[in-house]
């Protein structure tokens, strides 16, 4: 019997030290996108279905390239849906978005082009790469 008590004083010790035998850490997850906006539309479901299934995720979308276009002043999809709509629905839940500069410059658009809530990055890869490695952010590629 006191071989039982000492094993559930250890347990509750260790348990208080952890936080919880049973925390879950939170979920994070990059977003790549350098693909048009035909493939925004897939990634945005992708993005809203995933935080349908778990609303405390951490998300990040990252767009180089044609990646972008979505995040500009004007963008729309096939049905002339504007993406900052559904963007800013995203954003309201914690969904960030960011755009690569050097796209920006490669391309000759005007930064006040990128629509809140995007946000400009230094580099769409280098990001992406920060994130992986420096905060543990799994990579997803719809």
């Amino acid at each position: 019997m006191r071989l039982i008590k000492w094993f559930v004083f250890a347990l509750f010790a260790a348990l208080m030290v952890t936080g919880s035998a049973f925390a879950v850490e939170q979920v994070k997850a990059v977003y790549h996108i350098n693909e048009g906006t035909d493939k925004a539309v897939d990634v945005l479901r992708n993005v809203r279905n995933h935080m349908n299934a778990d609303p405390k995720a951490k998300i990040v979308v990252v767009g180089h390239g044609k990646g972008i276009d979505f995040m500009l002043e004007g963008a729309e999809d096939a049905n002339k849906n504007p993406f900052n709509v559904t963007m800013e629905g995203l954003a309201a839940k914690g969904v960030e978005f960011r755009v690569c500069n050097n796209t920006l410059v490669s391309r000759k658009i005007d930064k006040s082009k990128v629509v809140p809530p995007a946000t400009i990055v230094l580099s769409g890869v280098a990001e992406i790469a920060r994130l992986q490695r420096q905060e543990g952010y799994g990579y997803i590629k719809p």
